[in-house]
């Protein structure tokens, strides 16, 4: 379903959504950490430190340095796949389901408080 809105009222939004993380929520992410998070809730699995270095064109230890951060908030976990060791597998956590959900929540209730 597309939805039509005005690049003025996009950025509101956008705006209204970044707001509303910052005061309200403990988690206060950064463009970086959101966008990994989004990327291994909204894409298909799996997910590696490498596969996400190559997907938002930046360094492995960028990558590193978020998911730590993400995973001190438990709302990603890392562990290494079994069947090669040189890899880190991303997996999704519970709450960082319910995060998103959240998330999500305050995206449409925002939306449905622009004005037309």
């Amino acid at each position: 379903m597309a939805v039509e809105m005005r690049a003025s009222q996009a950025l509101k939004l956008m705006h209204e959504v970044n707001l509303a993380l910052v005061r309200d929520s403990d988690q206060d992410l950064s463009a970086r950490q959101m966008t990994i998070l989004l990327t291994v809730y909204l894409e298909p699995p799996p997910h590696t430190v490498r596969g996400l270095a190559a997907k938002l064109n930046v360094t492995k230890p960028a990558i590193t340095r978020a998911l730590d951060t993400l995973g001190s908030l438990r709302l990603l976990s890392r562990k290494r796949d079994e069947a090669d060791k040189r890899n880190v597998i991303i997996t999704r956590t519970v709450d960082g389901a319910l995060y998103l959900e959240q998330l999500g929540d305050l995206v449409a209730k925002k939306a449905g408080e622009l004005p037309r």
